[in-house]
C-alpha cells in the first residue's frame, strides 16, 4: 500500500503521530493503523467497521 493511499482522521489537529490512519485495500477492505506505528495494520471488511463506528456513536450519545 502506497503512502499516499493513507488517510488521517479529521481529529488529527495540527498533524504530528498521535492519528488514526484509514486505506482501502485492493481486496475491497479497510486497513487501518496508528500514525505513531504505521508498520501495524490491522484489516477488516467495510462491515465490521461499519458496526464498530455505529456502536460507538451510540454509545458516546
Amino acid at each position: 500500500m502506497v503512502k499516499s493511499d493513507w488517510q488521517r482522521s479529521s481529529f488529527c489537529g495540527g498533524g504530528g503521530n498521535n492519528c488514526v490512519e484509514v486505506a482501502a485495500t485492493a481486496s475491497d477492505d479497510i486497513a487501518l493503523r496508528e500514525s505513531e506505528s504505521p508498520a501495524d495494520v490491522l484489516t477488516t471488511d467495510r462491515t465490521a467497521l461499519d458496526a464498530l463506528i455505529r456502536s460507538l456513536r451510540q454509545a458516546s450519545a
